[in-house]
């Protein structure tokens, strides 16, 4: 597994500003909570969802493809990381 946390930089309050994936071993997404800037998260998984968060259906690209475009800033987290974020957040998101 891999564990990515993104920050897309960008001014719409409309938009989540905070993207966290966790990553099978071929880069598709298992699970992801997209945060806003007040705090809320939506979530998605395999079996249920939040708001408009889904999972993606094509592989993630290389955080080395991310880092190219200045929209995002992207960093490998670890799994502890990724599940103190899922656990506190997954429940404000429903």
């Amino acid at each position: 597994m891999k564990y990515i946390r993104v920050k897309w930089n960008h001014t719409n309050p409309d938009e989540p500003v905070w993207l966290f994936s966790e990553l099978d071993l071929e880069g598709k997404e298992l699970r992801k909570l997209e945060c806003f800037k007040n705090g809320f998260c939506d979530f998605a998984t395999k079996e249920n969802s939040s708001g408009s968060t889904k999972l993606s259906t094509q592989f993630l690209p290389t955080l080395a493809t991310l880092a190219r475009d200045p929209e995002f800033t992207s960093v490998e987290i670890t799994k502890e990381e990724f599940e103190e974020v899922w656990t506190k957040r997954r429940y404000k998101a429903g």
